[in-house]
């Protein structure tokens, strides 16, 4: 296994605060309890903490991500962002790493609603965001990203038939490097724009609007079309009897029926 070359990486980006700072292991339980404790320390805003190996890696809703060691990437950046600008943190990172990946390897890549990133339908990267807010206080966030790049996902039972990689999207080998500065210099400039702009772009990668899906409420179901998303970013669902349904991401699952 070949470490990710950091100074490779510091050398390459073009950011003035994303990935300046970067804390790089070897194992971790999750790179989102290291930047935790890290940004509760007082990190600098931009400063990412990146793992070659997670053990307990972890999507939304506590769900597992499957992290071995030194094939994918799996980061978590500390942000001190403005309390209006927390909800489209959620935006700016997969919509980050699509024009990263188009970037580095020409490979289209497309978000589920509201940011798993799909190539073909099986997912590529999962975005899992953080908060700790005291009144309108931000004290931090943390934006937690993996990204599948040369994951053999053939040989990986329990994801073959959902998941994919960069690596079996071009059929060779992806640069681990080139992807994470693609990524963070991606990430600032997103970050940089107007909110506004952010949820147009986002919007315009959405593969779930206009689909059949399941949304799944606590222990409710609702069934529909995924007609649109608000300027909030939350989904607007066109039930059977023409009424509709907004529900915010943090608050439900979604799933498309006929999806792999």
């Amino acid at each position: 296994m070949t470490p990710l070359d950091i100074d490779e990486i510091q050398a390459s980006l073009s950011t003035k605060k994303i990935g300046r700072s970067i804390i790089h292991e070897m194992t971790c339980d999750s790179t989102m309890n290291i930047a935790r404790s890290e940004a509760q320390d007082g990190a600098s805003h931009g400063t990412i903490v990146i793992a070659e190996e997670q053990t307990s890696g972890r999507g939304r809703f506590g769900r597992s991500w499957t992290s071995p060691q030194g094939v994918n990437l799996y980061l978590t950046l500390i942000l001190r962002p403005a309390l209006e600008r927390l909800r489209s943190l959620s935006m700016i990172a997969p919509l980050a790493v699509c024009l990263a990946v188009e970037d580095v390897t020409g490979v289209h890549a497309e978000i589920k609603w509201p940011n798993d990133v799909l190539v073909g339908g099986r997912k590529l990267s999962g975005i899992l965001v953080e908060t700790e807010v005291s009144g309108d206080d931000v004290r931090f966030a943390l934006v937690g990203i993996g990204v599948n790049v040369n994951l053999d996902v053939d040989a990986a039972d329990e994801i073959r038939d959902i998941a994919t990689s960069l690596m079996r999207e071009r059929g060779r080998q992806v640069s681990r490097e080139a992807t994470l500065v693609g990524l963070l210099n991606r990430f600032e400039q997103l970050y940089e724009r107007p909110s506004a702009e952010v949820v147009e772009a986002w919007r315009a990668r959405l593969e779930t609007l206009g689909r059949r899906v399941t949304v799944t409420a606590g222990d409710q179901s609702y069934e529909g079309t995924a007609e649109d998303v608000n300027e909030r970013g939350s989904l607007v669902l066109r039930l059977p009897d023409g009424s509709s349904m907004t529900f915010e991401a943090a608050e439900v699952s979604l799933r498309v029926p006929d999806s792999p």
